[in-house]
């Protein structure tokens, strides 16, 4: 079972798209302590005023770690990082690495939308709300 709840997911799904809508993607640099080699990233800090930022890492901050430790372990899993045999193991990384932060690393993806989407698909979750 999920820490996470579908609505959530599909709220951060909405704000993440609205933010990579917006900006050019960058080469992913060392972000808020997570090590993740794979894909590219964005540099977040540098789009202070985008209220899309801001409210995503708003709703993450608000989450406890267990929450943003699924939300991660979900994102790799719908990028294909993980099967779905294989997402209690990418829950543990998460929890392992986890640090503050969360909601930067998580939008230095600029796939994070459509990798949320994918790994709601893989539990049978309904999308809410979403355009598609």
């Amino acid at each position: 079972m999920l820490n996470v709840s579908g609505h959530m997911v599909s709220r951060l799904i909405e704000l993440a798209r609205e933010f990579h809508a917006g900006d050019t993607v960058l080469a992913a640099e060392e972000l808020t302590g997570w090590d993740d080699d794979k894909g590219l990233g964005r540099d977040v800090d540098n789009h202070p005023g985008n209220p899309f930022l801001r409210e995503f890492q708003s709703v993450v901050d608000e989450l406890d770690p267990e929450q943003q430790q699924d939300l991660v372990a979900l994102m790799w899993l719908g990028r294909g990082d993980y099967s779905e045999d294989e997402f209690e193991e990418a829950r543990a990384l998460a929890r392992d690495e986890w640090r503050p932060g969360t909601g930067e690393y998580l939008l230095a993806h600029p796939l994070l939308a459509e990798h949320l989407r994918e790994a709601l698909d893989v539990f049978g979750l309904e999308p809410e709300g979403l355009s598609q």
